[in-house]
């Protein structure tokens, strides 16, 4: 296909997603319901047909040679697929983020000026590699009143080509028009390079990946950019903690499922407990096939662990690769964070209330943690259902973005013939 005919076949597809979302601004509550409902019970219903085209994606995985990690991210089975059925149902029974008056007030000449919640139109969204992102995003963009325009990674393209389809299908079952779900149907990626000038369609950009993807994202889309940008997610052990709590988390948070965002990637341990806690946590790593990396503080206590460079302290592994250093208190720990995180998610593992409120008041990311792994951070785990993505941001969106985050405002002004004088 020619860049002509792909422009062309994306122009008509935006009219249609534009068409669509004006539909969607005007649906009451109860259609968006309705339509989030027959999609979950359709995922349900065609789960063969999901699992059949997922088949298909990870024999190319594998054939591209994806990583254990990625393969992960892209497996679908009978309880992922249940899974994403229950996070659109959860959407499905939120309060509807549209229409809410976030703002009233009278002026002395009697004009009543409302700031009142709205769809934002067309949402894109470009994403890598979990077909489950097609669901959710979806999901969470028609809830808000909004169409979207997907592109997912090239790896998922049969998953999340059969389930744009159902959501598609969805909604015209219930009366909206085609094109509230379009996926885009190619792999190549010229049709990226492509949605990202479609400003006259798309009012806002949603970058869900690596590094790379959202940096090229913010160089040339024309339409403003809300980023999910890499987690480099730290845990700092005070040395006031419970050593088995603390390893306990440590585990949970980097190998419950390490190809995630929000998995653990740098480990600070405070030097004072250093002696005592890092021949546990060393011990339960090596359990759970943990490569370590450190700092020649913590080699002199693991010998067999690698040295880490500067450049494994940016690191967003998405592996079960550990980078570890020992620092001297929070303080330290806040610097480290600050400086090498991507204001992501953080925690602390400490029994001291002074030690917390000094690193929730210092570290300065989306979403910060005492004595808990940050695989919570997710829209599911924080009661959303589902998520569009975690926000890095500090504009309009921070942290794990759901319904009320994809919604913009207007203001409606009421008036009985005032006139500026």
């Amino acid at each position: 296909m020619t860049q002509e005919e792909m422009q062309s076949t994306l122009d008509a597809m935006g009219a249609k997603a534009l068409e669509a979302s004006r539909a969607l601004a005007v649906a009451g509550a109860d259609a968006k319901v309705a339509f989030l409902l027959r999609t979950a019970d359709m995922i349900e219903k065609e789960a063969a047909a999901i699992l059949e085209a997922n088949a298909a994606d990870l024999e190319y995985g594998r054939e591209k040679g994806l990583s254990g990690a990625m393969l992960d991210r892209l497996r679908l089975d009978e309880k992922r697929i249940s899974g994403m059925a229950q996070g659109v149902r959860t959407v499905a029974a939120q309060e509807d983020p549209v229409g809410r008056v976030l703002e009233k007030r009278v002026r002395p000449n009697g004009l009543e000026i409302s700031k009142v919640s709205v769809p934002f139109g067309v949402i894109g969204i470009i994403y890598e590699s979990r077909p489950n992102v097609t669901v959710d995003a979806a999901a969470i963009c028609l809830k808000a009143g909004n169409a979207v325009m997907l592109r997912g990674g090239s790896e998922a393209f049969n998953s999340n080509m059969c389930l744009a389809g159902i959501l598609d299908r969805a909604g015209v079952a219930c009366g909206i028009p085609a094109g509230a779900v379009q996926l885009i149907p190619w792999r190549d990626r010229e049709a990226v390079k492509l949605l990202l000038k479609m400003d006259r369609y798309i009012d806002l950009i949603i970058p869900r990946g690596g590094e790379g993807l959202v940096r090229t994202v913010m160089a040339e889309a024309t339409m403003p950019v809300l980023k999910h940008y890499k987690g480099v997610c730290h845990l700092f052990v005070d040395e006031s903690c419970d050593l088995e709590k603390a390893v306990k988390i440590v585990v949970n948070a980097k190998c419950q499922r390490p190809g995630t965002c929000n998995a653990l990637e740098t480990l600070l341990i405070d030097r004072k407990i250093a002696p005592r806690f890092v021949p546990f946590f060393a011990a339960a790593m090596r359990q759970n096939k943990v490569e370590l990396r450190g700092d020649e503080a913590f080699r002199r206590l693991v010998p067999d662990a690698l040295p880490a460079t500067e450049e494994d302290y940016f690191a967003e592994y998405l592996d079960l690769i550990l980078a570890v250093k020992i620092v001297d208190g929070v303080d330290e720990a806040i610097r480290h964070i600050n400086f090498y995180g991507s204001r992501h998610s953080d925690g602390i593992i400490s029994d001291n209330e002074e030690h917390i409120e000094r690193f929730f008041g210092g570290v300065d990311s989306s979403t910060l943690y005492a004595n808990a792994s940050t695989r919570f951070t997710d829209g599911g785990e924080f009661g959303m259902g589902a998520e569009i993505g975690i926000s890095t941001d500090k504009l309009h969106a921070r942290g794990p973005m759901g319904v009320n985050e994809l919604t913009t405002y207007k203001y409606l002004v009421r008036g009985d013939g005032q006139l500026r004088e």
